[in-house]
């Protein structure tokens, strides 16, 4: 069984799949987290026609095993009420926002009976990753909880190369760890997997067609 058959990714574009990140979402930010109170205000039925956002869930024979979320031009800038606090404070946020196209990743969740299988994360961000690039996005940004039993953090920086930027200590939703604020090149990011040349860059890349891998390439 090759890994592509293992599991399948759709992004969200009717009631069906819209169900399925609710029950994701049920099961992981209401039941086990508490970080929510209604899993259906997290993806609101207008997001399905909102060019600017995307859902993607990921499936085991029809049933939901994951999801996350692409705001694309996320309102950065607003974000400043939660109080960040940069790590380098020479950091220029102003230009970098003026110089790059931004996406943020979110909403990224796992229900946990799979959350010990690595494909289904690595097939959450695959999709991420080739709609983004063809849409021509430079940068992610993403956060993610300090000291959660299932943060994605070692994931985000270990295999995919992100790097914190800024904490804060308050968000959208109800939990009490701080906050890590991270920011992914996507260039850079591509160019270090096929240096390495390992699985994890033949998984994300191996279905783009030529046009894609330019981009990314020089």
């Amino acid at each position: 069984m090759n890994l592509e058959s293992r599991f399948s990714v759709q992004r969200v574009a009717d009631e069906a799949g819209r169900q399925q990140v609710i029950e994701v979402l049920r099961a992981t930010y209401l039941r086990e987290k508490r970080w929510v109170s209604d899993p259906e205000t997290q993806i609101p039925p207008d997001d399905l026609q909102c060019a600017d956002i995307s859902w993607f869930v990921v499936s085991r024979r029809s049933r939901p095993a994951g999801v996350l979320r692409i705001r694309y031009d996320p309102p950065v800038a607003a974000y400043a009420k939660y109080g960040f606090k940069l790590l380098d404070p020479n950091l220029p946020v102003e230009s970098f926002l003026r110089e790059h196209r931004i996406a943020e990743i979110g909403r990224f969740a796992v229900i946990p009976r799979y959350r010990r299988r690595f494909l289904v994360a690595a097939a959450l961000i695959r999709a991420a990753c080739a709609e983004t690039v063809e849409r021509g996005y430079t940068h992610f940004i993403t956060d993610v909880f300090e000291d959660e039993a299932h943060s994605p953090y070692g994931f985000h920086t270990r295999v995919m190369g992100f790097h914190p930027v800024a904490t804060h200590e308050v968000g959208e939703l109800n939990c009490r760890n701080r906050r890590i604020t991270m920011v992914l090149d996507l260039k850079a990011a591509y160019q270090r997997l096929r240096r390495r040349g390992n699985w994890i860059y033949r998984y994300l890349t191996g279905h783009w067609d030529d046009a894609l891998h330019r981009r990314l390439a020089v």
